[in-house]
């Protein structure tokens, strides 16, 4: 850590004063989804609480920079905007939201096996999974899904009546995420490891050696690269050329004695942040390894202090990183 540099002078401190969840950029604002079933709007460093989800809890959220989507322990699924105005999306009267994803104006969740897609028309088309979903995820291209569940993944054309195409590996499939040219799909399993498959041809690959569970994932902007959690590094696959990581070791970079929690590509450079579970937050730039420090936490500060939001503004000029004790803050990015 001797060589790591410091923009700690940058970030500018909020509060939510509870657990954050989720959380991004709503029209340029920071916004956190909570556990107490609010969302906070900072203008500045002065927060607006809206009552996203009054009768329950927030469990998973997501932004599109003009809406946090928020699904809630009482099945309701909200979009709230910058100006405090909410949208219900969809009631599944009391079902927990499992699952969300997003893309471009469309929404796709998951209660249970009980999946649905809106697309930016407000068309909704349903499908029931094999077994409960837990990860959902827009292939790049065209209007189809991928999503996780127990022995394998799925891939869903909502305006399609034909079958979904079964991606099949034996165990408990949690996150999914999609390479950004459409070529992989890659699932965290509960066995504490990655598994992918080649679209093309349904072959196989297995990334192991997570000391836990992968809960965070993030591809670099030109899709050469996947960001994972799970160890006490952020462990970088390589995704160039048309076999993927098959074969091929990983990068590590922002090597700590903690537990990396959360992960975020820039969008437009080779530089990933790293939330730990300690509190910690730092930026590597991949090409040469070098580690900016973003926030850091004494030994006795770090219960309860696992970064649980991480999230670039749309142009990379700004950081918004969360935790799970309320603590919350915003790095500018000089000269971005």
């Amino acid at each position: 850590m001797s060589q790591t540099t410091s923009m700690t002078q940058y970030v500018t401190a909020i509060s939510a004063d509870a657990e954050i969840v989720a959380g991004g950029f709503v029209e340029g604002l920071p916004a956190l989804a909570l556990a107490s079933g609010d969302v906070v709007m900072f203008d500045d460093t002065t927060p607006r609480k809206i009552a996203a989800h009054p009768d329950g809890a927030v469990l998973i959220g997501q932004s599109d920079h003009t809406r946090l989507v928020t699904g809630g322990d009482d099945g309701r699924l909200v979009a709230t905007y910058a100006d405090g105005r909410t949208e219900q999306i969809a009631d599944e009267k009391g079902r927990w939201i499992d699952a969300l994803a997003l893309r471009e104006g469309a929404i796709a969740w998951a209660a249970g096996k009980q999946v649905r897609a809106r697309d930016a028309k407000g068309e909704v088309k349903s499908y029931v999974a094999p077994t409960s979903v837990r990860g959902l995820c827009f292939m790049p291209k065209g209007y189809r899904l991928a999503l996780s569940h127990y022995n394998g993944v799925s891939l869903w054309f909502p305006n399609m009546a034909a079958e979904p195409e079964v991606f099949k590996w034996a165990g408990s499939h949690l996150d999914v995420t999609v390479s950004v040219d459409g070529k992989f799909i890659v699932s965290a399993m509960q066995e504490s490891a990655l598994h992918g498959w080649r679209v093309q041809d349904h072959k196989d690959m297995r990334m192991t050696g997570y000391p836990s569970k992968t809960r965070s994932f993030s591809w670099s902007a030109d899709g050469d690269w996947l960001a994972t959690s799970g160890a006490e590094a952020c462990i970088i696959w390589p995704f160039q050329g048309k076999d993927g990581p098959m074969g091929k070791g990983p990068r590590e970079c922002g090597v700590r004695p903690a537990k990396v929690t959360r992960v975020a590509f820039h969008p437009k450079s080779l530089v990933v942040a790293i939330g730990y579970d300690d509190g910690w937050v730092m930026i590597c730039r991949i090409t040469d390894g070098a580690e900016i420090l973003v926030r850091s936490t004494t030994e006795s500060e770090a219960k309860d202090r696992a970064i649980s939001v991480l999230s670039w503004s749309a142009d990379g000029g700004r950081l918004l990183y969360g935790a799970e004790d309320g603590a919350a803050g915003v790095l500018d990015v000089p000269g971005a």
